[in-house]
């Protein structure tokens, strides 16, 4: 299976058989290998009736003991022989699926490490996690036509081969009495699962959109909730994701009509085969046409041919729901990154920032802090001052669009309040790609306001944190973000909303413990609360977009209305929310002050 650091290798991105196909040609051997072990296992199932065959006729019949022995015998042994085939053929196609996983997923992933912040905004949330849940194990799966597939189609021949082998007036009934029966069953199977294939891919694709959007919107539903019951919509909202829901039920419904047709055909085309011809046979050999062996094998190549006729319908069904699986994965991984047409050098050293669009300067080695009436104001100002928005922002002079991409990610930081948190050890998620060390993480932890965090951890450093932080409440993820943010220790920090779910008296710790933390740095904070405001070097006072006001805190607060208003009123709240903002421990809060 692939290495978790080893590259998985250029998708092919023309379609979804050409992607299918990739994974294949990525591990020619061991799709070799399962094509060879599932044809050798499904001929030899083959070998059992012949060689009951041999035991009835030359042993059973003629009271040849030592025959019927030597048959019996052999049938044991090719029945181990073909047990051991049938469990390597299994590790191996389980290996061949596990491999097309895990490529997949570092193909998917890899992909949008590099579309990065154009990823939101190029391709829904739903799809991405339709993706990454159902779409890369149907791909999978859909690779099992290459050991029981391939084994099939050499089965059905050989079977076929023996069949017509019996006797010659039999042969003349399968091919001229019932052609439709056993020769023929392929081109029938063709015939019949054709255009439910065509129907079952349409209805297929129309269901996984209509999954990637609903699922978009439970991540919607799931942050918005509290804005919507403060608003009065939740029953709104609940009674039109409901009709949404019902509606992809009903596609699903349609979906497994078509599945069960298929399903249907793969166990009863086989079983029409099988009564037919054994009937077939048996009034030949009651005729004396055929001997009690031949009738013996006959019963046994037509059930051995059900498998390979089931699995062509299964080949079938697979192949189509991988497709659909693997187109989506093309069209996400066609999507291109944001052109990058930096060709000036960064600032050799700090400077000014500045955002024409709302008139925000930002002086190197300063502390500011944006506030505005609508968060989204002041975030589109951080977005467009570290380069996540287009923009004709600054950097010393110099457009940040022209600076090369990376120089402007290796010194300017922009540090959302719910950036992802990774499942690890907690030392790990903080540290990121460096390896601080244990003083240097404590240092970035008080800072932070973080050391009751730590040590209520049960390991400390070393206890393990769930993915996104859900073994944390809304506040400790906050400060974990933030002491990672320190930790990266940028040119220019860029931190939205830090402190909104801390109570006040770890806001207050963490407002005074900030400049300190950052001494020498450009710090911008976006922030309506009064604590944090008061401990900056200058306040930008955004209303509609536009920096209205520049100054103090105190000064803001005596000179314009709408600042007054604005601070004042969120202080109010935070007095009436102080306790639930956070853990609910304002012990623990007094602490970390004292």
């Amino acid at each position: 299976m692939i290495d978790a650091y080893e590259d998985p290798g250029t998708p092919d991105r023309r379609g979804g058989w050409w992607y299918l196909w990739w994974l294949v040609l990525r591990q020619p051997w061991r799709s070799a290998a399962g094509a060879v072990l599932g044809s050798v296992w499904m001929v030899l199932l083959a070998a059992t009736p012949y060689l009951m065959a041999r035991a009835v006729d030359e042993g059973l019949e003629t009271g040849d003991m030592g025959a019927l022995g030597l048959w019996t015998g052999l049938l044991v042994v090719v029945g181990a022989f073909n047990a051991w085939l049938g469990i390597m053929r299994h590790r191996t196609m389980t290996r061949v699926r596990m491999d097309a996983n895990f490529r997949t997923v570092k193909v998917v992933v890899g992909h949008a490490v590099r579309l990065g912040a154009a990823l939101p905004r190029r391709v829904g949330a739903g799809e991405v996690m339709t993706i990454g849940v159902g779409d890369v194990q149907q791909i999978s799966s859909s690779l099992t036509v290459i050991g029981p597939g391939v084994g099939a189609v050499v089965a059905y021949l050989v079977v076929a081969g023996l069949l017509l082998s019996v006797s010659t007036q039999l042969t003349v009934v399968v091919l001229l009495g019932v052609p439709l029966v056993v020769l023929l069953g392929v081109p029938l199977v063709a015939v019949l699962v054709g255009p439910l294939m065509v129907r079952l891919q349409g209805t297929e694709a129309e269901y996984r959109e209509r999954q990637g959007v609903l699922t978009a919107r439970i991540g919607d539903l799931a942050g918005g909730l509290r804005v919507l019951n403060g608003l009065g919509g939740k029953g709104l909202v609940a009674d039109a994701f409901r009709r949404d829901s019902t509606r992809l039920r009903e596609q699903g419904y349609r979906v497994g009509a078509v599945t069960s047709w298929l399903q249907a055909l793969g166990v009863g085309l086989p079983t029409l085969y099988l009564a037919v011809v054994t009937w077939m046979a048996a009034r030949m050999a009651a005729q004396g046409t055929l001997t009690v062996g031949e009738l013996v094998s006959v019963y046994g190549y037509v059930a051995v041919l059900v498998r390979p006729v089931a699995y062509f319908v299964d080949w079938g069904y697979q192949l189509g729901r991988g497709v659909v699986a693997a187109r989506r994965v093309v069209r996400l991984l066609r999507v291109e990154p944001e052109p990058d047409d930096g060709v000036c050098d960064a600032p050799a050293e700090p400077s000014v920032l500045y955002d024409p669009a709302s008139g925000a300067r930002v002086p190197p080695g300063r502390l500011i802090a944006l506030a505005g009436e609508r968060p989204a104001d002041t975030a589109a100002v951080v977005d467009r001052l570290g380069r996540y928005a287009p923009s004709d922002a600054t950097w010393g002079g110099v457009r940040l669009d022209e600076v090369p991409l990376p120089q402007v990610r290796a010194r300017i930081l922009v540090a959302d309040h719910e950036a992802d948190l990774f499942a690890g050890p907690l030392r790990e998620l903080v540290g990121g790609r460096g390896e601080p060390g244990d003083e240097e993480i404590m240092a970035a932890v008080r800072a932070a306001a973080a050391e009751d965090l730590v040590r209520g951890l049960p390991d400390g450093l070393d206890s393990a944190v769930d993915a996104q932080g859900h073994n944390l409440s809304g506040g400790q993820r906050q400060r974990v973000r933030l002491v990672r943010a320190l930790l990266a220790a940028p040119e220019v920090l860029l931190a939205v909303e830090p402190t909104s779910a801390l109570d006040a008296h770890t806001e207050a710790a963490v407002a005074a413990r900030l400049r300190d933390a950052r001494r020498g740095r450009t710090t911008v904070v976006t922030t309506t609360s009064p604590l944090v405001l008061d401990r900056v070097d200058t306040v930008l006072y955004v209303v509609d977009g536009k920096v209205a006001a520049t100054g103090s805190h105190q000064r803001l607060l005596a000179q314009e209305p709408g600042y007054r208003a604005l601070v004042t009123r969120d202080a109010g709240i935070e007095e009436e929310e102080a306790g639930p903002r956070e853990d609910g421990a304002g012990r623990d809060a007094e602490e970390v002050v004292g």
